[in-house]
């Protein structure tokens, strides 16, 4: 019998849609794929095949809108208790600067605005105990070798509106935004009381997945080096497919193991340091600030 909800974003494939897999192999919880596009989180229900037990509901993280409506949608749909939510849904822009329907740069918007407001916005409907776990990337740690370029956070404002004539820079703006999420989950660990108010977060890396949709927006010369690429990098540490950094994640959200567990940033199935950047309250204080300004108009909240 479902007892307990666990939304996760972008779940109708890769990462989040092998997260979906391994949590509903425990009996009590029922899986709401928070997607942007329902024909194919209808299509993941059916690999899945436990269509009882999963609900599909639009969100657009690149939308404040379509975020609020999701928000708005999971109180009605009369589902049981929230008990988590795993922020998943990732993207890298490396074509061209472009911006959300809100004028945000996408890479962040999507990465961490949306989250941002997601989490906000379910805040109110989550039953203690309940687990948030943010997708971080070990991209974001400048100390690990990645091939990736290093993080830039000057501000979050910054991040949110580029001067005109920046340049594009996606992938470091990918690992950028991966910093904010650790920062945020920091950040709003903190907020909560490090688990006093019964929600404990949480932030992971997978690991380098070389057959997640990540390169959708490389160019084809870049498409056909990561697919050279890409099978020589599974001897490197930390190199995992989706169903067993999935299994991991499941985990992290689900598993009585992790009962308590906050304020913790995991590398697979161990807790180890984030970068030193990471834990820069003043940073993390900023995003904050400016996140809430960008949603509500204020940074009160």
């Amino acid at each position: 019998m479902n007892t307990r909800s666990v939304i996760i974003t972008g779940a109708s494939a890769g990462l989040g849609l092998e997260c979906a897999r391994a949590i509903l192999t425990r009996d009590e919880w029922h899986v709401v794929l928070a997607v942007r596009d329902v024909s194919r989180g209808e299509a993941a229900v059916a690999q899945l095949g436990s269509p009882d037990r999963c609900t599909v509901l639009a969100c657009d993280l690149a939308s404040l809108r379509s975020v609020r409506d999701f928000t708005v949608a999971f109180a009605a749909a009369g589902l049981p208790p929230l008990h988590a939510v795993v922020g998943n849904a990732g993207l890298q822009v490396v074509s061209a600067l472009q911006q959300t329907e809100d004028g945000v740069e996408t890479t962040f918007g999507v990465n961490h605005l949306g989250h941002f407001a997601l989490i906000e916005g379910l805040r109110e409907h989550l039953v203690t105990p309940a687990r948030i776990v943010m997708v971080a990337s070990g991209t974001h740690d400048p100390k690990k070798f990645t091939g990736m370029p290093h993080p830039h956070y000057t501000s979050a404002a910054a991040l949110a509106h580029p001067q005109p004539g920046e340049p594009v820079d996606g992938r470091r703006r990918y690992t950028t935004s991966k910093l904010c999420n650790v920062l945020y989950t920091y950040e709003i660990d903190r907020r909560l009381g490090h688990g006093a108010q019964g929600v404990t977060v949480t932030a992971f890396d997978p690991g380098l997945m070389p057959s997640s949709g990540l390169s959708r927006d490389y160019t084809p010369a870049q498409k056909v080096l990561w697919r050279i690429v890409s099978p020589l990098l599974r001897a490197l540490p930390n190199v995992n497919s989706v169903a067993i950094s999935g299994a991991r994640l499941a985990a992290l959200a689900t598993d009585p193991e992790f009962d308590g567990v906050t304020g913790e940033y995991f590398e697979g199935a161990t807790p180890i340091r984030s970068s030193m950047e990471s834990y820069d309250t003043d940073k993390a204080r900023d995003l904050w600030e400016t996140s809430a300004q960008l949603l509500y108009g204020s940074s009160t909240r």
